[in-house]
């Protein structure tokens, strides 16, 4: 099964990274964490996703398939198994030797999906800081300031329904993976006393940056491939 490129229709792995937005342009970075505090575990919260609303890959999850999958995702998350990775992967399974967080709790935000994730370090890394598995480095790049967005992947099929593409009934929710740029609007990591509004964006940003989200996916793709690469030496 391969992943459905941005704006084709069919069947296969759907993932929501549409390519790599400058930090300049996202003002909602988050970079308040701070270098010398490593004597705690890390919680953050995103916008999952958002029902009924257009994203960069020109795609619609229709409110009740939604709202099905994160009743069924419920189950994963009692047994502690919402595990994720760090980027999309070309595949629909999730590799524990890649994961970076777990999902511990999801809830429902008018139409927007809302979760909190714990970052997977490790002991090395709360108290001396040293990188030694993909949950210490996706803390570290969170330390250093740069702006993660949090992005579902799934399986599925998509069908053309007037200017986007149409989840179907068949979609099959995995995990929601962090990647640089999400796809749905808003879908950034944001602290737990800060309100979801301090990171969503407005439906008309999202219909400038469509086209560039086309062009850039399969640069997206090749990126995440040379970033596995680098993880796996």
């Amino acid at each position: 099964m391969r992943v459905l490129e941005a704006r084709e229709c069919g069947h296969g792995i759907l993932v929501e990274h549409d390519g790599y937005i400058s930090p300049d342009d996202n003002k909602s970075i988050i970079s308040e964490m701070k270098h010398d505090n490593f004597d705690g575990e890390i919680y953050m919260n995103a916008i999952l996703q958002k029902f009924n609303t257009p994203n960069r890959n020109g795609r619609i999850y229709p409110e009740k398939i939604l709202k099905r999958e994160n009743d069924r995702y419920q189950e994963v998350i009692k047994k502690g198994g919402a595990i994720s990775e760090l980027n999309h992967p070309e595949s629909s399974l999730i590799d524990l030797d890649r994961a970076s967080h777990i999902i511990t709790e999801t809830w429902w935000d008018g139409n927007r999906l809302i979760g909190k994730l714990k970052l997977l370090t490790s002991p090395g890394y709360i108290k001396e800081g040293i990188i030694s598995c993909v949950g210490d480095q996706a803390a570290n790049l969170l330390r250093q300031g740069v702006t993660l967005g949090i992005s579902s992947r799934g399986v599925g099929s998509l069908t053309k329904n007037g200017e986007y593409n149409e989840v179907q009934d068949d979609f099959e929710l995995i995990c929601f993976d962090l990647v640089s740029s999400p796809s749905t609007p808003g879908s950034y990591l944001f602290k737990e006393d800060e309100s979801a509004d301090s990171v969503d964006e407005p439906n008309e940003v999202v219909e400038s940056s469509k086209q560039q989200g086309t062009d850039n996916f399969n640069k997206s793709l090749s990126m995440m491939s040379k970033l596995d690469n680098f993880l796996n030496r």
